[in-house]
This record gives structure tokens, sequence and C-alpha cells, in this order.
């Protein structure tokens, strides 16, 4: 079941590309997907259907929902210097993150934070604000979180001494 919920994702991430960013259809298609990330997860562990194949195609799932994402909304936005800026700095918090991980703990670290939680939650509804609040608000209190996880996520994975846990 929470295979066939990923599908229904993915199949949904795709139908965006047919709609304009900001539309009713594409709103309600983006609210779709981002609930199905969050249900087929909790699917997964109740039913306890957690595979492998089932974990990968999650992360097909969540790349096609943002790749498409980012293909549709960021020629919809007006995107300051200084929001670019800040994101280029969480991009290369989160760069060094995963070299520390490795040279630390000689695999890949995903650490599940609840501050990363909420800095993805905040990420998910940051477009669904943009036509109710203005962007500098919206994406400063997006920004602040997510720059706050990933310092975080940096002291977690660097304290660390068998692996990781949160």
């Amino acid at each position: 079941m929470a295979n066939i919920i990923t599908g229904l994702r993915i199949l949904a991430s795709l139908a965006l590309l047919f709609f304009p960013a900001f539309s009713a259809p594409f709103t309600v298609l983006y609210l779709a997907a981002g609930i199905s990330d969050m249900v087929d997860g909790a699917v997964a562990r109740r039913t306890n259907g957690g595979t492998e194949l089932g974990a990968r195609l999650d992360t097909a799932a969540d790349f096609a929902f943002v790749a498409v994402c980012l293909l549709k909304l960021l020629p919809a936005i007006d995107i300051p210097a200084w929001l670019c800026a800040w994101t280029g700095v969480i991009a290369l918090i989160k760069g060094i993150n995963v070299v520390s991980g490795v040279v630390m703990h000689r695999r890949l670290v995903e650490v599940h934070s609840a501050m990363n939680k909420v800095a993805g939650a905040l990420l998910f509804l940051f477009p669904l604000t943009l036509p109710l609040v203005e962007l500098r608000v919206t994406a400063t209190v997006v920004c602040a979180t997510a720059t706050f996880a990933a310092i975080q996520e940096g002291h977690l994975i660097r304290k660390s001494k068998g692996g990781i846990t949160t």
C-alpha cells in the first residue's frame, strides 16, 4: 500500500508540469504530493511494509517532486539576490555536513532531527504562502529555520561516535 501511495506521488509530481504555478489545479496536486510523502512512510511503518524497493521508490518520488517544483516555481518567483546568497550558504553547510559524515562515519549520514523536519515542513509550505505573505517574510523564516537545522545537523554528525541517533 505504501508503494502505491508513493507511486501516486510520482504521478502527481509529473502532473504538476501541465498546470501553471500557483493555479488551483497546481496547488491541489502540490498538496496531494506533499501529503502523500507524509502518509506513505506512516503506512509503511504501521503495516511493517518498509522495503528496500519502497525506500528507493520514495527517494525517486522525492526527487521527481523537488525537480518538478523547482522547474515550475523558480521561473514564477522573483528571487532577490540576498535569498540566493542565503540559500547558497545553507547548501554549503549541508555539503560540509555530508563530507563530515562520510569522513567521520565512512558512510552517508542522514539526520532526521526535529529541526530538519520543521525546516522541511516550512519549505513545503513556502510556495503556498507566496500569494498571501510577502516573500521576504516567509523566506526569512524558512531560511533562518533551515540554517539552524543545518548547523544543528553538523553538530550532531560531529559529536556522534557510533552513528546518528535523533
